[in-house]
């Protein structure tokens, strides 16, 4: 993608499907980002709640401003800039607190709480956990939908793309591999110490008669951490961690669905005289627009992450099978792409989210029933590769009718497999002759107008 110049991650189907069926693509993209950018927001609004005892509208609206100004006035320079000086803040912070945190008196070594923990005078199971047989291909499910739905969001493809060289693309997203896991261990050793610490003897206790094991104190486990097993000047630091680690995320989503917006949806749809001038506007424009939706929803909806985890559904199951198409797939068009969209989106949405009170339409095999039902049958790669096979198959077949001439070339309605130069003398013979024109079997099956115009100042 870098060496054909796409600048976002939704130029390869702009160029090959059209600018309609793009800006179907950009919908489960966009929610995504938006979605994400709020629960990040809303994650810090809690956090500054706890250490601080900051109110948490004023929290949000104050970072959301925040992460605006320097988004909006930098663009993707000072997002990059920014970022590799918060990565390196999380790391440095959260390390540091960790040392603290393990050589508090309440709290046990977590190499002993691995496996069983005592939480309120009960024996439960350690910070480890235990998956039971039966939720096995759930667990799975989730898992490959967390590894391969990563792959295709603009916050990514904005950093690789923007990259001198392919070859460094390439570095760059190997590296980043190897660093998330890196990122990962200091939150992994944080909640294993707090499961592994005597609440009831704690400030927090004192304070609240409850501990942080409940369903709705869960989330504040990271700042609870630092705020009552860590000293005030470690705590202090640790905000400062935490606070970079939402930035970081928040800015680049932020700035990722404004770019697709003024890219591949506002310029080709809307507007196609826009100059770069006008859509490096609509851009910032579209800043201050998605970081308002995403503040308010941060403020007033409970369900950010549940909003956010169907969205991260959406993207696995929509986007990433339309990426492997459009890239690996030479004969794919309009059609099969959406076919797949159709196909993914439906098998999904009719599985049911209980995070968002959406009723399960089909009943799978191993459902579990109740208010927080779920699907034990994973129905996420099930769509996902239901949603590839019906691209590839409705992409293979279309080509083919239409190359070997055994459909007129005017049936080709999204103008995505016969040339136009074909398309339009069919059309005109048409016209003159009732009978119709029917051409020999064509050679050439991807119009010029749908191929991507490279950038001249690639290195």
């Amino acid at each position: 993608m870098r060496t054909r110049g796409y600048v976002t991650m939704l130029d390869p189907f702009q160029y090959k499907y059209g600018e309609r069926m793009c800006g179907l693509l950009f919908v489960p993209a966009l929610l995504g980002e938006v979605f994400w950018s709020a629960a990040i927001l809303s994650a810090l609004g809690a956090t500054l709640k706890v250490i601080l005892n900051m109110d948490n509208t004023h929290a949000v609206i104050v970072s959301a401003c925040i992460a605006l100004g320097y988004t909006l006035f930098g663009g993707l320079y000072s997002v990059a800039y920014t970022d590799v000086v918060q990565l390196f803040c999380i790391f440095i912070g959260l390390w540091l607190s960790i040392p603290f945190a393990m050589m508090n008196p309440l709290v046990q070594p977590i190499a002993t709480t691995a496996l069983t923990r005592v939480v309120n005078g009960t024996e439960q199971t350690g910070w480890l956990g235990t998956v039971a047989p039966q939720d096995a291909a759930y667990y799975a499910d989730n898992f490959l939908m967390l590894t391969f739905g990563g792959i295709p969001w603009q916050v990514y493809f904005q950093r690789v793309l923007s990259a001198k060289t392919a070859r460094n693309a390439q570095l760059l997203s190997y590296i980043a591999a190897f660093g998330c896991l890196v990122m990962a261990l200091p939150s992994v050793l944080i909640g294993a110490v707090a499961a592994s610490t005597d609440w009831e003897s704690t400030a927090y206790f004192n304070l609240t008669q409850s501990t942080p094991f409940s369903k709705d104190d869960m989330k504040l486990i990271l700042p609870l951490v630092l705020q009552y097993l860590c000293p005030p000047a470690v705590a202090f630091v640790g905000l400062g961690v935490v606070s970079a680690a939402v930035m970081s995320s928040a800015d680049s989503s932020i700035l990722s669905a404004a770019s697709m917006f003024a890219r591949n949806v506002m310029k080709p749809i809307f507007w196609q005289t826009a100059t770069d001038r006008h859509v490096i506007w609509s851009m910032r424009a579209a800043i201050v627009v998605v970081g308002i939706i995403a503040c308010i929803l941060a403020i007033q909806i409970s369900t950010i992450y549940g909003l956010w985890f169907l969205c991260s559904d959406l993207v696995y199951v929509v986007l990433f099978p339309q990426l492997i198409s459009v890239i690996y797939l030479d004969w794919s068009n309009t059609y099969g792409s959406l076919a797949g969209y159709v196909t993914g989106m439906f098998l999904r949405i009719s599985a049911g989210e209980a995070l968002i009170f959406l009723p399960a339409l089909f009943h799978y095999p191993g459902f579990v029933d109740g208010s927080e039902f779920y699907q034990r049958f994973p129905v996420k790669t099930f769509s996902m590769l239901a949603s590839l096979a019906s691209s590839a198959l409705v992409s293979y077949m279309t080509h083919r009718l239409f190359t070997e001439g055994k459909l007129p070339p005017a049936w080709d309605v999204f103008q995505c497999v016969v040339p136009k130069e074909i398309r339009s003398v069919t059309i005109a013979a048409a016209a003159e002759d009732d009978d119709g024109l029917m051409l020999p079997p064509m050679v050439q099956s991807k119009p010029e107008a749908n191929e991507p115009e490279l950038r001249s100042d690639i290195d």
